[in-house]
This record gives C-alpha cells, structure tokens and sequence, in this order.
C-alpha cells in the first residue's frame, strides 16, 4: 500500500511538471531576463536583474466575458518571438529620436486573447491584446510580491513563490502618491491625481488607500523599480494597493453606469452609478501596457518605455503644432500695476498680457476660467468684458496665440462645434480641466478631444488628469498633462508642504510617465522659513534659481510662465533668458541625482547646451564633468544662488565665463538650483 502511494505521489508531481509551462525572455543586452511560468490555467513571471531577481512571483491574469462565457484561464496555445530593433522620432520630447529596441515574446491563449511581453535592457512590460468577440473585463489581475519578508499571496498559493531564486531586492520603500482622504475605494477612482508622495515600507501601506501610478520601489544597491503603464487609450488606468503585508495588487474604476452634472462651476461628469465591471471591449482591442522600469534612480530618470510602448502617431502632419511658453493670469491672479485701468477677466488687462508676451517673445497667452460664462458649462456665452475675437486678432498681430481654458463638459457637450467655431477664429488651442477620473469612459474622453482638436489644428493641454501614459506620442498635438502637485498648490499649501522634497521626487518618478505643467516662473521666492501661503500674491517655496532650473529639470512643451508682467518687467534681462529657454530638445542626459535629494539634467538644443540643478533644503555642491562639450565650449552663461539666498529666496547671480575648467564646482542653497546655459562651437 505504501509503495503503491509513493507511486500515486510521483505520477502527480510527474503531470504537474508536464503540466507547467516555462518560458524566458532576455533583454538584448542580457542584463534582464523575466521568465514566464504557465500552470493550471494560471500565469505568473519573475524578472531577474543583474543575476539578482527582483520579484519571486507577479501573477497576471484576467476575468472576461465573451459570448455569454466567463473566462479566467491562462492556456497558451502558441508562441512567437521577434527582435525589434528602430528609431522613432520624438520631436516635442527630450529629444529628437529615440531607440526601440527590446526582445518580444506572444503567447497565444485561447478565446483570441494573447500576452504580449516585452524586453528592453531597462525594464520588462507586458499587455494583453484582444482579437475576439465583443465582451466585458470584469477584472484584471496583477499581484506583486516585492517584499522579501512577507507572506505567501493567497491567489498564487499554488505556486512555488521561492523557485525562482533566493536572492531577491528588498523593495522596501515605496514613494506613492497615496490618497488620505478616503476609507473606501469608489470614493478615490475620482481624483485630480495631484497628491504628494508617501515615502513608506510596502507593509505599511495603508491597504484601504489606492496608488496611482507612476510608484516607485527602492531596491539594494541603489537599484529602483518605477511601476507605470502606457498606450492608455480606452481603458481604465491602473491603481495599485497593499493587499498583504508589502504584496501590491492592481485595481480599476469599474466602468460608469449613470453620470450627471456637477461639480466646480457645474463642469464636470460626476459618476453616480457604476458597473459590475471595469470595461467594455469592442473587436480587435489592444490593452495598455504594464511597465516595470528597473535600474538606478538616473537610470530611470532617462527612461524612454512609457513613450516607446505608445502607440504609434495618429496625427500625420504636425508641421502645425507649435510648443512654447504661456504667460499666465490665473496663479497670479491678473496682478498687474503701474496701469490706468482695473485689472481683471477684461480686454485691458488680456491685450497688457499679450503686449508683455509679445515684448520678450512669448508664443502664448493662456485666458483661464473666467472668460466664459461661470456655472452654464457654455463655451459660446463669452463674459461680456471680453471681446475675443478682437484679443484673438491682436494677438496675431504681435505674433502670439491664444489658448482658451475649458471646463471638461463644457468642451465635451458640443465638442465638434466647439473645435471648429475657435479654431476659424484663430484661438491656437485648448487647456481642458477637471476630468477628474480615469474610469474607460473618461480615459476615451482624452482621445476623442485630441483627435477633434488635431482635427481643427488646435493644441491641448489636459489639466485635472491623471499621468500622460505614452498619449503624447500617439496625439502630439497634446503637449502637456498636469497630473502632478505643482506650483498652483503654492497658493493655499500650509508651510508642513515640502515642495523642495517633492521637486526633488517627480522628475524621477512622476516624469517617467511623460510631460507635466507644473507652472514654474515664480518671482517671489519663500525660503524655508518664511514661505507662507497666498491666494492673491502667491510665492513660491525654495531660490529663485530653483524655480529657473525647474525649466530645464522638467519636460513641458507647453510651459507656463506663472507670474505677473509686472514682477518679470521689474528684471527683464532675467525674464527674457527665461523666455529663451526652450522646451524641446534634441539630447538629454541626467547627470547625478537622488529621488528626493537633488538632480541634475543637461539638455541641448543646436548647439547650445543647457544644464539645470536643483536641491531639496539641504544645501549641497555639485561638481559637473563636462567631457563631452567642454573642447568646444565659447561662453558660459551661468545663474546660481545669491550669497543670502537661504534668507532672500529671490537673491541670485547671474555671471558670465568665456574660459572653464572641464568640471565645474556649484554650491546650491538650501531649497536652490542653477543654470548654465553653454554655447558651443
């Protein structure tokens, strides 16, 4: 009998090894290897980095309903591999053309569903694609045991969650933009994703909070792991969740089932009802992305995936599309003097605005809320202080554009007419606010309005959104994405608010997913003991030079100048460098840095370089190695912190060197940054 069960036993062991699957894909380098395990209907994956592997076990999967049949099961029927190998052209990025190249392995499963994954030398993503019937996701699961301490995860119990190696990264750190407000998860699907970070082992989590992405994990040795998705088009965006002691788990708004008006000035959807599942798929669908980025924290600064793994551009002449600087009214709240008339929303204070904006040649002005009548979500009854057609025209001819500022149902209710009407006027594009979701039906939103507005030559700007996920490549008439806590949070923050620690977080965290208008420009500058909060003349925290270098650390196309043309008149050898400055690029390379410390990023454009830095409160020297530029360096032009600008925030030096040394030494003040602006033979 004994013999007869150790018999039983080994034939169970035997037809469960026959009946795993495994399956390995290298980056082309060799450096990441993710191995793919395929068992009882079920499918998990691991990703070595550098021979150490970084997570045990990360099951996917997905819920679906074709046909009337409901399907979990992971059953791959065929594989198929290719490298892929190219260039693609980023015109409105950090530079002009990027690299593609990664390893690609599809799994075929049943009921025309596939896996996709992808690996680059940077990072390992993966996506599912859709060929069959219509149907419904109820569900997607992605459940990720990053901490090496923590428990077997109930869903993948039946597998070996240790057979993929005994020497994982403590990934004990995560940097996640984690909602405080809510103890229920409905509650938090509408959001203006603008939280600061949470710096907390996973653990402690709190496991009724979502993260929305981009979520960073610390590693050892300095190595990181940025969590983001792309190719985000028509499906919900993906949150994450401490669901087991350190054990992440993914969640989707499910999909809306009524919406009514409401909401600021009565402009937006708000969702009163929602289903029983998170979307609707038609024939032939591609899902986003899931992106793993790996590598140091200015590895992962410089990482290209989430734009890499977009889709394709779906606006063929862009010859049109015009990036630039935006001079501002809303932060500084129409704060002009030295005039004769009363500032405010009124023809007086626009065309002062777009005389101040033609004079240092500035491509925008941005008319904000106001110009439109507030509460009626009409974008035809124009306030009657506001001639806009003559604005409009007068701007023309002092070469400047104007963008219009539009409430989210406002813009959608009539958005073809809407297009067409202020595109034939001449209004050169659009800042579209308070979405404030991304559930599948506000997620389409942002396609429908890029499309119509590439439609009619018209430029985007999405405020109240969540993070751009590859959108700018496939729609790059949408130059920006706020999705980030920036300068405007200046106006109400209590002084507790560390934006020097934040500005020293997002360009490796946030900025990882795409552009952001953060609106720097600040002309009154608040050191760490006297920033105070102030709607009608607000300041910002840290130097003046931090808000200058934020110019060159952060990527926006479209980038306000926040300030008044008052304050910027008062300098304006000052405001004319920053009104120089570009906002696209064709090389970019961060130089050092640490998430929450400092960086330090150079970017060219031609032939003129430009390095930018900033530091958290702490004050720190820099020592900048220029190898590659400095043989053919002919002039530095170089702002750094003034001598007194741990008191004064405003206190600069601006100076100029026609002979360097190839390492330059920069002492930056508590909260401060520089600029060098490099010119080349």
């Amino acid at each position: 009998m004994k013999k007869a069960l150790l018999l039983l036993a080994a034939i169970a062991v035997a037809l469960a090894a026959l009946a795993q699957k495994e399956y390995s894909l290298s980056s082309p380098n060799g450096r990441l290897v993710a191995t793919i395990v395929c068992q009882q209907g079920g499918m998990s994956f691991s990703v070595e980095y550098d021979n150490r592997f970084l997570s045990p076990t990360t099951v996917i999967g997905l819920r679906y309903e074709q046909g009337g049949k409901i399907f979990d099961k992971m059953t791959v029927r065929k594989v198929s591999r290719r490298t892929i190998d190219e260039t693609i052209p980023s015109p409105f990025t950090r530079q002009a053309t990027m690299r593609n190249h990664c390893n690609e392995m599809t799994l075929t499963l049943r009921e025309g569903l596939s896996v996709v994954f992808r690996a680059y030398d940077n990072g390992l993503a993966y996506r599912y694609v859709w060929e069959g019937k219509p149907g419904k996701v109820f569900n997607e699961v992605a459940q990720c045991c990053y901490n090496a301490d923590s428990a077997t995860v109930p869903y993948v119990s039946q597998f070996d969650s240790t057979a993929f190696g005994s020497e994982p990264f403590v990934l004990s750190l995560a940097w996640t933009p984690q909602s405080e407000k809510w103890k229920s998860f409905y509650p938090q699907y509408s959001s203006s994703f603008e939280n600061q970070y949470t710096t907390l082992p996973l653990r402690k989590l709190d496991p009724r909070r979502l993260c929305f992405l981009p979520l960073m994990l610390h590693g050892e040795q300095g190595i990181k792991m940025c969590i983001t998705e792309s190719a985000l088009l028509d499906y919900p965006g993906m949150y994450m969740r401490n669901f087991a002691d350190g054990m992440l788990e993914c969640q989707h708004a499910p999909l809306p089932r009524t919406v009514e008006q409401g909401g600021h000035n009565n402009l937006q959807l708000l969702v009163r009802e929602r289903e029983n599942y998170i979307a609707h798929m038609d024939r032939s669908k591609v899902f986003p992305w899931r992106i793993m980025m790996v590598g140091t924290a200015t590895e992962i600064a410089m990482n290209n995936m989430s734009y890499l793994l977009a889709e394709p551009p779906r606006v063929e002449d862009t010859s049109w599309i015009k990036p630039g600087k935006v001079a501002w009214d809303w932060w500084n709240c129409f704060n002009i003097s030295g005039v004769d008339f009363e500032a405010g929303i009124n023809n007086d204070t626009y065309k002062h605005y777009i005389d101040f904006a033609s004079k240092y040649g500035i491509e925008y002005v941005i008319l904000d809320e106001g110009w439109a009548v507030n509460g009626k979500a009409d974008l035809f009854q124009v306030v009657p202080e506001i001639d806009l057609p003559m604005l409009v025209n007068y701007a023309k001819e002092r070469n400047v554009g104007i963008i219009l500022w539009a409430g989210y149902y406002a813009f959608d209710r009539d958005m073809e007419h809407v297009c067409q009407h202020y595109s034939q006027m001449g209004v050169k594009g659009f800042k579209i606010d308070f979405m404030d979701r991304d559930d599948q039906l506000a997620v389409d939103f942002y396609r429908r309005a890029a499309e119509m507005c590439a439609k009619y030559h018209l430029v985007v700007d999405f405020h109240g959104a969540f993070k751009p996920a590859g959108f700018t490549r496939t729609y790059p008439n949408v130059l920006n994405f706020e999705g980030v806590f920036g300068l405007e949070q200046m106006k109400w923050a209590p002084t507790t608010v560390d934006q020097m620690r934040y500005d020293c977080q997002i360009p490796f965290i946030r900025q990882a997913a795409g552009p952001m208008d953060y609106t720097q420009g600040a002309m009154l500058n608040g050191g760490r003991w006297n920033y105070h909060p102030c709607w009608m003349e607000p300041m910002s925290q840290g130097t003046r030079c931090h808000q200058l270098a934020l110019y060159i650390v952060l990527e926006s196309p479209l980038n306000m100048m926040c300030d008044s043309p008052t304050h910027y008149d008062k300098e304006p050898d000052y405001t004319r460098f920053v009104a120089s400055l570009p906002t696209v690029w064709d090389e970019t390379h961060v130089l050092q840095g640490e998430v929450g410390e400092y960086i330090v990023t150079a970017r060219r454009k031609g032939k003129t370089w430009y390095i930018g830095g900033i530091t958290n409160w702490t004050a720190r020297d820099v020592n900048i190695v220029l190898p590659l530029i400095s043989l053919n360096i002919r002039n530095i032009e170089l702002y750094t912190d003034g001598i007194n600008a741990h008191r004064r925030g405003s206190d600069y030096r601006h100076e100029t060197h026609r002979v360097v040394l190839p390492v330059m030494t920069i002492h930056m003040a508590p909260g401060g940054g520089f600029v060098a602006k490099i010119t080349t033979e």
